[in-house]
């Protein structure tokens, strides 16, 4: 009974982190504020994740999922990805989260460059492409502008494609950025 409660109460704060980092931002969320908006005592967040840094570290782990691509013919690859991305950024807040204070905090913005490199970079070796670090970081200018402007700073145009539209325009650039030779000349 108590572990079960234990588990309940440590949800709560983290879905009250979530909300509580993506309206205001790392710098402006309080463990206070957190706390009253999962009708705990302070003291519990503190008990549950021991500071702000780790509660919002913990809060903000993003699973991007990436699927297998290495079946996926070159030319759809770029298509497949944004879709993926697409779906993982409209299911879960987390990311959104995530966005918003890596702008501002460097600890939110080393934990955005984690989920990059640990995550989409290996997925991009397998494909067996050159160079796929600058190619994940290539990648990641155009899927973080578009995420930026759609979730952010919720741009009227870009918050009002369906996801058909936004893979149609985004898709032509990230295949490129995957699969043509890179040259910076």
């Amino acid at each position: 009974m108590t572990e079960r409660k234990s588990e309940r109460t440590r949800a709560a704060i983290l879905t009250a982190a979530r909300e509580r980092f993506g309206a205001d931002g790392y710098e402006r969320a309080t463990v206070r504020a957190i706390a009253a908006d999962a009708a705990i005592d302070p003291a519990m967040v503190i008990r549950y994740f021991g500071s702000k840094e780790k509660l919002f570290a913990e809060a903000a782990e993003f699973d991007i999922r990436l699927p297998d691509l290495s079946d996926v013919p070159a030319a759809e690859v770029g298509a497949r990805l944004v879709r993926h991305l697409f779906a993982r950024w409209e299911e879960e807040d987390t990311f959104r989260v995530l966005l918003r204070t890596a702008a501002t905090n460097e600890s939110a913005a080393e934990r955005m460059r984690l989920v990059f490199a640990s995550q989409l970079a290996p997925t991009l070796q397998r494909l067996a492409v050159d160079q796929p670090v600058l190619r994940a970081g290539l990648v990641a200018t155009q899927a973080l502008g578009f995420a930026l402007c759609r979730y952010i700073l919720q741009l009227p145009p870009v918050t009002a494609l369906s996801a058909d539209q936004a893979v149609a325009f985004l898709a032509p650039t990230i295949t490129h950025y995957l699969m043509e030779p890179l040259t910076a000349e």
